[in-house]
């Protein structure tokens, strides 16, 4: 029995087709949801880089003129701090979302004139100058934005710098009534006398909920690692008095104390290094008789005789800045202005800034119980050292104490570094001056997130006599699609490499590069040739793994840049009945390293291998034949901090063929000679950088039951 059926050009005729009618109605109504949808995405990703022009300016708006509210005394109170706030606890960096600029967004509350039920303002002083020229100087900054949806961050226009001014629970609850506060979520507040007697916290007293707070006193006990950001107190002689920059060296004092509040027992302990020192220390205090009217704070007196300050400062060395009543002093601000070395003491002081900025470079950190060796300390620092700190500590007050702006503009960077890490200012970039910036080459630690795909990269093949493996891994090499180059190290000065004719024949360019001497560093050297970020370091008889493998490894170093991407992995291991490392290359499930016989890396560490490399270890490294690539290892983990990452599960690389006579690796005293490298290369470097990681990376689909053309790299190899 059968049945017949109709068949068009379109197909059996199973279905009826459709009335012209409904036909036109369900395509105009799917397009016009496209169309919906379409706009929607549009207006949801599109860059704004169109912004309201009325910025938040005090200039527009008297505060006199700003409207009043009233704080009823049944208004809820925020819970003080929480102590156990991070960034990734009590920050919604989801509200920053994606920025093509890297830059957070931030909001300014309007001005308002908060009061008690019975009209009393919540400050004494209101809105003070030095807060004015912070939120204005915000206001005319990239960061700020007028759109209060658009903002990562939100400023109370509520003005806490001062504790002393404040009402307490009224400020709270005016906190608490801001229409974005949400416990606290996003905000951020500005205080730099924090405390009142007579325990002086080392934190704003007001409760905030999960609010940031870049405070000027912390401690390490209210400080929150991470999240909080640690501000200077602001002097305010940085706008009144001019301070020319003087050059670095000897000045007339070698040791000079200004502060007027010091602890009797500091100041006994302080009159006793003058005794002992005689004039190499001045010991100033307030002056008690001043004629013609001088203020008290532009003047300091040693017994008779008065001197100018904030200039006498430039006359000194080193100046002292103690704590006082409060960790934080506008002291500090003064002796970097002036150049002057500050040596604080000040326990469980966390420095301004010092998430960023190293204060070892400007500044020398004392115990307050060895105030009495501070003199004895302070001579066994070489006289350069203290050129170079003077110079530092001059530079530190320019960028980052001088004004209000720039005490804003710092915090915000901070906190922007923290929600965008891949764009975040460099080491160098938050503490040298601008002249000595680094710049001879791009660094991969601050590329973009993911560095472009088209430039591909450039494979680096070390070489000395095997030309049929080397013309084979050639060849699998050429197969890769990002290969934009192939670079062949001839580190053979007694025979010449094989004619032009017997090359295999390849779509990029191959060059040859032949090397004077034969060392295994010259695999590292940063050839003119390598145009690429991306460079693959590959041995000659890497013939195993097919360009799926070499495509995905690069895939992979595109997303982690400052990483070593590699194959074969490593290990180091400490011995404890030895009492030394021991190098491991058994199939474990760590790894500390990735052998350069084939690995991706950016060719910035060529230069820091070829230039910078640590005491001898390069020459080391030539001269016994071995463990270039464990130095490279130690390179990478130490400037970066980080782990190297291995792709794909293969472990046997070297080809079946090849001999203990063709390779380095095959010998006996190998791996003897390789835990004698770790050791030797810990104590260059002073320390054990390589990090253990219990991963590797594997193409989503790898184990997946799918069809292979479904994979974007169905050939990788298993062992």
């Amino acid at each position: 029995m059968c049945t017949s059926g109709k068949y068009s050009s379109r197909g059996p005729a199973l279905i009826p087709r459709m009335k012209t009618k409904h036909r036109i109605y369900y395509i105009t109504l799917f397009s016009v949801v496209l169309l919906g949808l379409i706009a929607t995405g549009m207006f949801q990703f599109w860059p704004h880089s169109i912004e309201s022009s009325a910025e938040w300016s005090l200039d527009r708006r008297s505060v006199h003129d700003a409207p009043l509210v009233r704080i009823p005394v049944s208004s809820p109170i925020p819970e003080r701090g929480d102590l156990s706030c991070r960034m990734h606890t009590c920050f919604d960096v989801y509200r920053c979302g994606y920025n093509p600029k890297n830059k957070i967004k931030v909001y300014i509350y309007p001005l308002q004139r908060f009061v008690d039920d019975v009209g009393v303002p919540i400050s004494s002083t209101g809105l003070s100058r030095e807060y004015n020229d912070l939120l204005s100087a915000i206001s005319d900054s990239d960061f700020y934005t007028d759109d209060v949806s658009r903002a990562c961050l939100f400023i109370p226009s509520i003005d806490v710098l001062n504790q002393n001014s404040l009402r307490i629970r009224e400020t709270a609850q005016a906190l608490a009534m801001l229409p974005r506060w949400d416990k606290g979520m996003n905000h951020l507040l500005f205080n730099m006398l924090p405390g009142g007697p007579p325990d002086y916290n080392t934190a704003l007293d007001v409760p905030r909920d999960r609010a940031l707070l870049a405070g000027g006193g912390f401690s390490t006990w209210t400080y929150r690692q991470g999240y909080d950001v640690s501000i200077p107190v602001y002097s305010p002689l940085s706008a009144e008095v001019d301070l020319p920059e003087r050059q670095p060296g000897p000045r007339r004092y070698f040791i000079l104390s200004t502060q007027t509040a010091i602890h009797r027992e500091y100041r006994v302990e302080l009159e006793r290094l003058k005794e002992e020192n005689g004039e190499a220390v001045l010991l100033l205090d307030k002056c008690t008789n001043l004629s013609q009217g001088l203020a008290s704070i532009r003047k300091r007196c040693y017994k008779s005789q008065v001197y100018d300050y904030p200039q006498i400062l430039q006359e000194s060395s080193f100046c002292v800045v103690l704590r006082g009543a409060r960790l934080g002093q506008a002291t500090l601000s003064d002796v970097l202005q002036a150049g002057c070395v500050p040596v604080i003491m000040a326990d469980s002081y966390i420095l301004p800034f010092s998430e960023v900025l190293d204060w070892k470079r400007a500044s020398v950190v004392i115990p307050e119980e060895k105030l009495p060796e501070m003199y004895t300390i302070l001579k066994s620092i070489p006289h350069r050292q203290v050129e170079e700190m003077q110079r530092q500590a001059r530079w530190f007050w320019e960028a980052y104490f001088s004004s209000m702006k720039a005490i804003g503009m710092t915090t915000l960077q901070i906190i922007n570094d923290r929600i965008y890490p891949y764009a975040a200012r460099t080491y160098e970039e938050w503490n040298n001056p601008p002249i000595v910036k680094w710049s001879s080459v791009n660094s991969p630690l601050f590329l973009p997130l993911i560095p472009p795909r088209l430039p591909g990269f450039t494979a680096v093949v070390l070489t000395y006599d095997r030309i049929e493996s080397l013309f084979r891994v050639i060849t699998e090499i050429s197969k890769v699609p990002s290969l934009a180059k192939l670079l062949v190290v001839w580190n053979n000065q007694n025979k010449s490499p094989p004619e032009e004719s017997l090359w295999p024949k390849v779509a990029v360019p191959l060059k040859v590069v032949r090397t004077k001497e034969n060392k295994l560093s010259n695999r590292f050297f940063p050839f003119d040739e390598i145009e690429t970020e991306a460079v693959l370091a590959i041995d000659d008889d890497i013939i195993m793994l097919t360009s799926d493998e070499l495509q995905f490894g690069y895939e992979v170093w595109r997303e982690f840049p400052d990483r070593l991407v590699g194959y074969p992995g490593r290990l180091h291991l400490w011995d404890h009945e030895m009492g030394k490392w021991k190098y491991e290359s058994e199939w474990t499930n760590e790894v500390s390293m990735v052998l350069t016989g084939a690995a991706f890396y950016h060719k910035y560490f060529n230069y820091l291998y070829t230039y910078k490399m640590p005491g001898d270890i390069k020459n080391w490294v030539d001269a016994h034949m071995n463990c270039e690539d464990i130095a490279m290892n130690f390179l990478v983990a130490n400037i970066t901090g980080k782990a190297p990452i291995k792709v794909t599960p293969r472990k046997k690389f070297k080809c079946p063929e090849c001999t203990a006579i063709d390779g380095l690796s095959l010998d006996q005293t190998h791996m003897v000679e390789r835990s004698e490298c770790i050791n030797k290369f810990a104590s260059v470097f002073g320390t054990m950088p390589l990090k253990v990681v219990e991963h590797r990376a594997d193409p989503v689909l790898y184990k997946d039951d799918f069809p292979e053309k479904l994979k974007s790299f169905p050939n990788i190899g298993s062992l």
